[in-house]
């Protein structure tokens, strides 16, 4: 096994106790495997978020039925203990159900971001603290750093496993007790060691982002959990004159230009915004899509005195771009694109994450130079 993926919690781990998040992929298997090689005592901790019986086969999902017996093989190969909690409603509650309300509404959910705030961090740590552990493992590709103020967030040393995105409404609480061993791996090394060490799951595709929505058919699963979600409405220019109708909000999302079927227009439109209240699609030329500024809601700070420049991602895939925090206002240095509310605006100073914040509304550019 690579000896360049030391387990990150001290020197001496015998004695010590770590529950392992385990969602039946290989990332998590993996950690199982370092965290029991330290020498600590070692335990599997799996969520089931579906029906069991309902989930049985199921691909590109995580924390389902074959997931979970995936979970149990790895624990028995490795001799390690192995729990299974059912949060199916808990689940639903905070992350299925407000990823249809906010399409509803006009926003363009991250329910992966929620899923960690809560159920897989919330709830996992409970559950860690009653099983007396020392800290709490997960095959996140992040990595932890203590600095001088204590633990930081950092992006993964591979760009492109890089999960930070995801991770930044972590608390500086539970930054603590987490510990992020593959930070620092590239994925086919993590692949490697579970072919090494004779886990079924070596070669298992990875999970979709959404997991509860493996067919990608988003505006199904919202039309089947609130059945209004397909009321028409409008289309309409900047200035307000109607150009077509649509068969729903659910349909759309800001700087969206296929779909729009709206002809004879000088240049290319794009969804500019949504009105939820009026079911209106608001639509423009692409230079209409530049956003100034972005309010954001509960901002969460891990950058502790850090008063430097920042730079803001406004989407998983975007580049960071130059900006200044105002309070809970970001100010973007060049006019920024593709900036929608729902998103996340996560900030950075090199490689550590400062924090971030929820998109509540932006300010146009189109605006600020008039």
């Amino acid at each position: 096994m690579t000896e360049g993926a030391d387990f990150q919690l001290g020197p001496d781990l015998r004695g010590k106790r770590i529950v392992v998040a385990m969602s039946g992929g290989v990332d998590s298997s993996v950690v199982a495997a370092l965290a029991a090689r330290s020498g600590a005592e070692t335990i599997g901790v799996t969520l089931q978020l579906y029906d069991h019986g309902a989930a049985v086969g199921r691909t590109g999902s995580c924390c389902a039925g074959q997931d979970i017996r995936d979970a149990r093989a790895v624990c028995d190969r490795l001799g390690i203990a192995h729990y299974v909690f059912d949060h199916e409603s808990r689940f639903r509650d905070s992350v299925i159900d407000q990823f249809a309300d906010e399409y509803l509404a006009g926003r363009t959910p991250i329910p992966c971001v929620r899923c960690n705030m809560g159920v897989k961090f919330t709830d996992l740590f409970g559950l860690a603290r009653q099983l007396g552990a020392d800290c709490l493992a997960t095959g996140h590709y992040v990595r932890r750093v203590v600095g001088p103020e204590g633990a930081e967030l950092h992006r993964a040393l591979d760009p492109a496993r890089d999960q930070s995105y995801f991770l930044f409404a972590t608390t500086t609480e539970q930054l603590d007790f987490l510990r992020f061993p593959l930070g620092g791996l590239p994925k086919p090394e993590v692949r490697a060691i579970a072919s090494e060490l004779g886990l079924g799951v070596a070669m298992k595709p990875d999970s979709q982002d959404i997991c509860f929505v493996p067919d990608g058919d988003y505006a199904g699963l919202v039309r089947k959990l609130r059945p209004d979600a397909d009321t028409a409405g409008e289309i309409v220019d900047l200035e307000g004159r109607v150009l077509g109708r649509h068969p729903g909000l659910i349909h759309y999302t800001v700087g969206q230009r296929r779909g729009l079927e709206i002809g004879g227009q000088a240049e290319p439109l794009y969804v500019v915004r949504l009105d939820a209240a009026a079911r209106r699609v608001i639509v423009g030329p692409r230079r209409a899509l530049a956003v100034a500024a972005a309010q954001l809601s509960e901002i969460n700070w891990l950058g502790g005195g850090y008063t430097g420049p920042v730079h803001a991602k406004v989407r998983s895939m975007a580049k960071p771009a130059p900006a200044r925090l105002e309070g809970d206002r970001l100010v973007f240095d060049a006019p920024e694109y593709g900036v929608s509310p729902g998103q996340a605006a996560v900030l950075y100073a090199g490689e550590r994450v400062l924090g971030g914040g929820w998109i509540a509304a932006t300010e146009s550019a189109l605006a600020t130079a008039a």
